[in-house]
C-alpha cells in the first residue's frame, strides 16, 4: 500500500514530523512518499494521504491549505487524515487539542478521517518576527517520537481497516 505524506513548514519543524509519520508507517510495512506540500500537484496512484501543517497564530501552513484545496476532489477519494504542529509546551502529549477552525472546515472539505496535533519546535535563533521574539521565550523542542508513533500505529489500524472494506465492496460487485 502506497501512502503519501505531505506537509507544509517554515522552519522544518512539521517536515520532521512528517518523516517521523512516515519511518513509523515504514516500519509497518507501507511503501511511504514525503514531500513538500508545495511539490505535489496530484495525488493519483496513493492509497492514503496524510497532511501535516504547522500552525502559526492559528492558522495552517498556507502550503498545507493550498495542497488540501488544490487536490480536494481526489482526497474525498481515499482515507486522508491530518495533523497540526504548534504548540511550545508539552500541552498535546498531555491532552488531545482539537484542530483550528481552518483545519476543521478543510477535514469537513475532504471528509479527512482524523486530527492529531503534535508539539512544534522553535530554534532559539530563529529569524523573522515573530518568531526571533517568541524563541526568546519558547525555544525547545516539544516534538514527542513516542507520541507520534503510538498516532501512527492507531492510524495505520484505520488506513489497513478502510483497505479491507474497499477490496470487500468491490469483490462483492464482481
Amino acid at each position: 500500500m502506497s501512502i503519501l505524506v505531505v506537509y507544509g513548514s517554515n522552519r522544518g519543524g512539521t517536515e520532521g514530523l512528517g518523516q517521523m509519520v512516515a519511518d513509523g508507517l515504514r516500519r509497518l510495512g507501507f511503501t511511504v512518499e514525503v514531500s513538500d506540500a508545495r511539490g505535489v500537484k496530484r495525488v493519483a496512484g496513493y492509497e492514503a494521504v496524510i497532511v501535516g501543517g504547522a500552525l502559526y497564530a492559528g492558522r495552517w501552513h498556507p502550503d498545507a491549505r493550498r495542497f488540501v484545496k488544490r487536490n480536494q476532489q481526489e482526497l474525498r477519494t481515499v482515507p486522508t487524515y491530518f495533523f497540526s504542529s504548534g504548540p511550545l509546551d508539552g500541552s498535546a502529549v498531555t491532552g488531545d487539542i482539537p484542530p483550528v477552525r481552518g483545519v476543521r472546515a478543510l477535514m469537513q472539505r475532504v471528509g479527512a478521517r482524523a486530527h492529531v496535533t503534535f508539539g512544534g519546535r522553535l530554534a532559539p535563533d530563529a529569524q523573522g518576527f515573530p518568531a526571533a521574539a517568541m524563541a526568546k521565550k519558547l525555544s525547545g523542542d516539544w516534538r514527542d517520537p513516542e507520541h507520534v508513533e503510538a498516532w501512527v500505529k492507531a492510524t495505520a489500524s484505520d488506513i489497513a481497516a478502510e483497505l479491507v472494506r474497499v477490496e470487500e465492496r468491490s469483490s462483492v460487485g464482481t
